[in-house]
């Protein structure tokens, strides 16, 4: 009898399956792509970025998500006219007055939407990443020496609006209603900050970084235990802004509901939350509030998933 092939071992195996599965992905990443509706399709990436690519998708890992309580909390902000550069000061009065709304149990993401998910969800659909991020990916890869396991955990950027509610919907969630997004950050009662009152430093947000390139300065999206917010979640301020589900109301607080607010029924732009990692201090304030076209790319935004709870029937 011939000598049989030497069996491989356990984490020899495991590496060569690993191999055969990037290689498979890099070789569909280099496929054709569909394009979304009213824009033009991202370019095809070369063979040597596509293996990354495929090596990302495989490393993504979803976050644990946390519940949020049933009950009241103070949303916005009182009317500060003689401090205008304190952090208790109104960034703008879209965040005035401030009130309580109360909102039903939910559950939102503890982290923010890696880079992992967010390219594995553009692969089954076979959609190429925008050129920006394609770019971007490959200059801190080959300038920079960004790991891929590194890039896996940075959280989603140049993320469309509706390529993160796509890819909430795709694992049977939705983005965060502006309200829900606030309670998350802030706490019952009103924290001006995720962790608390006291001003953020390095220790507890990733803002306030400059490259001379514009090169993104991030955190994994699974760090920030310091910082982390009333109900524990992550980089509820900085790291990058996060889109929420509602359009933005520059009034919307005078007259929104309340129990449950919806958010406007339109609007030219939707709601962005909790500043990034360019961003000055007062917009790490968990009252802030911006918002952006729905179309716009950046590599200052991404986003977190939530999702509702069934209310028990009383039967």
């Amino acid at each position: 009898m011939k000598p049989g092939r030497p069996a491989l071992s356990g984490t020899a195996s495991i590496a060569r399956v690993a191999s055969l599965v990037i290689l498979f992905l890099a070789s569909a990443w280099q496929g054709p792509a569909l394009s979304a509706t009213g824009r033009v399709p991202s370019p095809t990436p070369t063979p040597e970025l596509a293996t990354h690519l495929a090596s990302i998708t495989t490393l993504a890992a979803s976050s644990p998500t946390v519940r949020i309580p049933e009950g009241p909390f103070l949303l916005g902000s009182v009317r500060v006219d003689d401090d205008p550069y304190g952090m208790g000061t109104q960034f703008d009065d879209t965040e005035l007055p401030q009130h309580r709304v109360w909102l039903d149990t939910y559950e939102i993401d503890r982290d923010e939407v890696s880079l992992g998910e967010y390219l594995a969800y553009l692969h089954t659909r076979k959609l190429h990443p925008s050129v920006e991020l394609q770019k971007l990916i490959w200059h801190v890869i080959t300038v920079h020496s960004v790991q891929d396991d590194t890039l896996a955990q940075w959280p989603a950027l140049y993320v469309t609006w509706k390529e993160a509610d796509g890819l909430c919907r795709s694992q049977g969630k939705r983005l965060p209603t502006e309200a829900e997004w606030e309670k998350a950050a802030r706490g019952p009662d009103g924290n001006r900050f995720p962790w608390g009152q006291t001003l953020p430093d390095s220790s507890l947000a990733m803002f306030g970084q400059h490259h001379v390139h514009e090169i993104p300065i991030l955190a994994a999206v699974s760090s920030g235990e310091a910082g982390k917010s009333y109900y524990g979640l992550h980089h509820m301020a900085g790291n990058v802004a996060e889109w929420v589900n509602d359009w933005f109301g520059f009034d919307y607080y005078a007259y929104m509901p309340e129990r449950n607010p919806p958010g406007p029924t339109s609007g030219r732009y939707k709601s962005l939350r909790g500043g990034s990692w360019k961003s000055n201090p007062i917009m790490l304030r968990t009252a802030t509030r911006s918002g952006s076209p729905s179309n716009q790319r950046s590599a200052t935004v991404g986003f977190r998933c939530a999702k509702s709870v069934p209310v028990p029937s009383t039967r």
